[in-house]
């Protein structure tokens, strides 16, 4: 495999940019050679702290002036399809923050720009790629850990209003729901990696606290297709913070507790009496990479060497993509809903709310 030097481009110079541009400039595979920002001042800032040569008001400007190779995708979440299309359009790969996209049906627009393109589009949900799930999986595979049989997924944050001051938060319109899509994402994008395919989920969602038009809690029971079951919790109601994913096979409990991002040290094994081997296994793949960009942009990169698509690919993304609308349609029609069940023509694909969530807008009357 050969490796390359890539020419990356930033959009939108929030607080996830610099995340990026640290693992561009860390990765000594990449540069940052241009950014864009409707800001002038912010983006003027951003470009001079990371000694970026060329900075832009728009995606179109940077597209029209610039060389690059991949360009990271950093913008409120409602921007995100647009500008991701416009990248595939130009034979750029589009590296889109999370939630890719506000529906499922937006998201299919991007799997049919990304067949007509050249390049490719993919979600960054780099919790996959810490040292800890790496070798979770990789065990699983091999069958060290016997059958999955139950998980749990908790993602119990603390969001204050001050939070959702910020316009673009906490709306339908702008974010395509609340915990669910743009903070629980990471935890259950991870369970699924690691179990695989979900059936059929039955969910509830609530406001229970914040000024939002979007549920500001969620929970869900769901059964994969591997016969494993596993409940998810979504909030950002929870004062005492936390993350974490138990996965309970017939050999063993594997754990993770963290808030944002973990290291190898926040997982922990227990084996079943009589397993005591699997510790083991365990402690021989002891890694030291953690779940923050930088390990996502190290795969992302050594595809692109290969030839292939960069994870989490489209097929990945759409998947937990189809869950999230999943939840929210049993959670708003009482109903328990399957794989595949949400057609093009469901109004749970056009829009997360769906049919409307049961409880009066306070952002947007």
């Amino acid at each position: 495999m050969t490796q390359r030097n890539y020419r990356a481009a930033i959009v939108g110079t929030g607080a996830i940019a610099h995340a990026h541009a640290q693992a561009v400039l860390g990765s000594g595979r990449a540069e940052v050679v241009a950014v864009a920002d409707v800001d002038a001042g912010r983006v003027s800032a951003f470009a001079e702290k990371y000694g970026v040569p060329s900075a832009h008001a728009s995606l179109d400007d940077l597209l029209r002036k610039e060389e690059v190779d991949l360009v990271h995708l950093c913008t409120p979440p409602k921007l995100h399809t647009p500008l991701a299309v416009a990248c595939l359009e130009a034979g750029v790969t589009a590296l889109v923050e999370k939630p890719p996209t506000l529906s499922l049906a937006e998201f299919d627009t991007l799997i049919e720009a990304e067949r007509r393109s050249t390049a490719h589009v993919a979600t960054v949900l780099q919790h996959r790629f810490g040292a800890g799930a790496l070798r979770l999986r990789r065990l699983q595979e091999a069958g060290e850990l016997g059958r999955p049989l139950l998980a749990t997924c908790d993602t119990q944050w603390f969001r204050d209003e001050e939070y959702y001051a910020v316009p673009w938060r906490g709306t339908w319109e702008s974010e395509g729901g609340g915990p669910t899509m743009g903070h629980g994402i990471h935890q259950f994008d991870l369970l699924f990696s690691v179990l695989g395919p979900w059936s059929e989920v039955t969910a509830v969602a609530a406001r229970q606290a914040r000024p939002v038009d979007t549920e500001d809690v969620s929970m869900a029971l769901v059964t994969f297709e591997s016969g494993a079951v596993a409940s998810i919790v979504n909030s950002v109601v929870s004062p005492r913070q936390t993350s974490k994913l138990r996965f309970d096979y017939e050999r063993a409990t594997v754990e993770l507790e963290h808030l944002y991002g973990y290291t190898d040290d926040d997982w922990t094994v227990t084996p079943a009496p009589g397993q005591e081997a699997v510790a083991e296994l365990w402690a021989r793949g002891h890694g030291t990479a953690s779940s923050g960009h930088s390990g996502w942009l190290a795969a992302v990169l050594d595809a692109l060497d290969r030839g292939e698509a960069p994870p989490v690919t489209t097929e990945d993304a759409r998947r937990t993509m189809e869950f999230i609308a999943a939840l929210f349609a049993s959670a708003f029609t009482g109903e328990r809903v399957r794989a595949g069940q949400i057609t093009a023509d469901s109004p749970f694909a056009a829009r997360m709310d769906g049919t409307g969530a049961p409880w009066e807008k306070v952002r947007n009357p």
